[in-house]
């Protein structure tokens, strides 16, 4: 029996937080495979931007002024690119959204630009010595996933999740309250159901 136990919080990787009011939270942290999708699904929109950005440059101006442009595209693109679309209402970059996941804080709470940027200029770290090799081992280390930068930022990546579809109710005969209603409380009950969806 405790055994199974053990064997059950070995392969639980939630992630759970409580938060001040004593609510506790189960977040969802994010493997290797869905991070690494997104990471590809955003290098391709970076690079898209970037030679698009590059071409009209490239046109509108000379070979000087046109690449040093094209520079600083390719470092706001680089650098800037996931800190904006973090610091956004959907905490998470392009690539992130498509697989449903979102960047927040260890505590649950929405990410801070202070640790935004912390994590983002961490990717250098976890590129070492080649591929991302720090990163991906410091994210197979840990049941919650963290690459370096999400260490440093105390950041997590999670699944978003998912509101739960309503079932429909089973057709059922009306019939007469137990107890008469009145106009306030009848008026309260509508506005109660016209809610629920």
């Amino acid at each position: 029996m405790r055994a199974a136990v053990f064997a059950d919080k070995l392969l639980d990787t939630r992630y759970r937080v409580e938060t001040p009011e004593g609510i506790e939270l189960a977040l969802a942290p994010a493997g290797v495979v869905a991070r690494s999708y997104a990471f590809l699904i955003d290098f391709g929109v970076r690079i898209g931007v970037f030679a698009v950005s590059a071409t009209t440059l490239q046109v509108l101006g000379g070979f000087g002024f046109g690449f040093g442009l094209a520079l600083l595209v390719f470092f706001a693109l680089e650098w800037l690119y996931p800190v904006v679309f973090e610091l956004s209402p959907w905490a998470a970059t392009p690539g992130k959204r498509a697989l449903g996941l979102r960047v927040v804080m260890d505590t649950g709470l929405p990410i801070t630009p202070a640790a935004s940027l912390t994590r983002n200029l961490l990717r250098a770290a976890d590129f070492m010595p080649f591929l991302y090799a720090f990163g991906l081992f410091s994210m197979l280390a840990r049941r919650d996933f963290k690459r370096l930068g999400d260490l440093a930022a105390a950041t997590l990546v999670v699944y978003v999740a998912r509101p739960p579809v309503p079932d429909t109710l089973p057709a059922a005969a009306a019939r007469p309250p137990a107890h008469r209603l009145s106009a306030r409380a009848q008026s309260a009950l509508v506005a109660w159901a016209t809610r629920v969806p």
